[in-house]
């Protein structure tokens, strides 16, 4: 005889539905909350993936010498130092933007661990004697800089330039951690409470950017502004998505001394790493400038672009970080 089952009544079965029913949902927000919070953590970069909430007060000096003026310098020849002594010389000489006492920071590009033939880098021999050039002309100090994209340490000593800043006098400023706050800088698109490099400015008077003349496969070029690049900290390979405008925010936010350019060769292809002779043109060319946007312009022509093909050039025009026209500065053109 089989066993009669009792009927559970109507009000218990609802209840016992009820409570079933708000176990189950209840064990399916914790889950939602618990995958959240753990893709909260999974993203959460203490280096900065994105801006935080707060406004940073931050800033960097103005470092440009308004009573100097607009000016730019096209010097050639295939000797590095002897091109950028004339350079200087051209655009009113070294002691006109190099005072005694000034504390001065060169900003290199030094983002990769390549040797100097490959003009990935800021070439050794042309640091070295803007080293001296301002030591000579009075500077307390001179720093070298930069924060690769490879192992520092690496890049520094395989381009040359960490020799070349030790042997000239200079000191040199690898990144760590305690030399990056978060910058905010104004009319910005993405540089909003970002962590950058602002302790390699403490006590700086004067800011030099010494870069060389490349092909860039995202960027179409790389010079003084995309050099600019290597003050940026956290997970700034995010800003490739929309690289022109990124580089526009970097002419906003660094008002240099000074930006000199070196085409001696000039990295035509398969830039901005290279990797090979056959990637480089003598193009023997040095370009001094107090206009960031303008000596940009007149590097484009070593790799056979005008402004147009370089939208970042014209971003950083319209947001009044100089002129693409380096024609109407009158360049000085001098062989050297």
């Amino acid at each position: 005889m089989s066993k009669k089952i009792p009927k559970i009544p109507e009000e218990a079965a609802r209840a016992g539905m009820d409570r079933r029913d708000f176990i189950i949902r209840s064990v399916k927000a914790g889950a939602a909350l618990a995958a959240a919070g753990g893709l909260g953590y999974f993203l959460y970069d203490p280096a900065g993936p994105g801006p935080a909430p707060e406004t940073s007060s931050l800033a960097l000096p103005d470092f440009s010498i308004p009573e100097a003026g607009k000016k730019i310098a096209i010097v050639t020849g295939p000797d590095r130092a002897k091109s950028v002594n004339s350079g200087l010389k051209a655009v009113g000489g070294i002691e006109t933007f190099i005072k005694k006492g000034d504390r001065v920071l060169i900003k290199v590009n030094a983002a990769f661990a390549t040797p100097p033939a490959l003009c990935a880098t800021t070439h050794p021999e042309i640091l070295s004697e803007l080293v001296r050039l301002c030591l000579a002309a009075g500077a307390a100090s001179v720093a070298v800089t930069d924060n690769p994209i490879n192992n520092p340490e690496s890049c520094f000593e395989l381009s040359g330039i960490g020799e070349a800043a030790r042997s000239s006098g200079a000191s040199l400023i690898l990144p760590k951690d305690s030399l990056f706050s978060n910058l905010t800088v104004p009319g910005a698109n993405f540089i909003r409470n970002w962590p950058v490099l602002l302790g390699a400015f403490q006590g700086v008077t004067k800011l030099i950017g010494l870069s060389p003349i490349k092909d860039h496969h995202r960027s179409g070029a790389s010079m003084s502004m995309k050099n600019w690049y290597g003050l940026i900290g956290g997970r700034r390979n995010i800003f490739h998505q929309d690289i022109h405008t990124f580089i526009r925010d970097l002419a906003l936010m660094v008002k240099p001394t000074l930006v000199i350019l070196d085409g001696t060769f000039t990295m035509i292809s398969n830039g901005p790493t290279g990797g090979s002779i056959s990637d480089l043109k003598k193009t023997d060319t040095v370009i001094v400038s107090t206009d960031q946007v303008a000596a940009d312009a007149a590097g484009a022509v070593l790799l056979g672009k005008v402004p147009a093909d370089l939208p970042f050039l014209v971003k950083a025009e319209q947001a009044g970080a100089g002129t693409t026209d380096f024609g109407s500065l009158n360049p000085v053109r001098v062989t050297a």
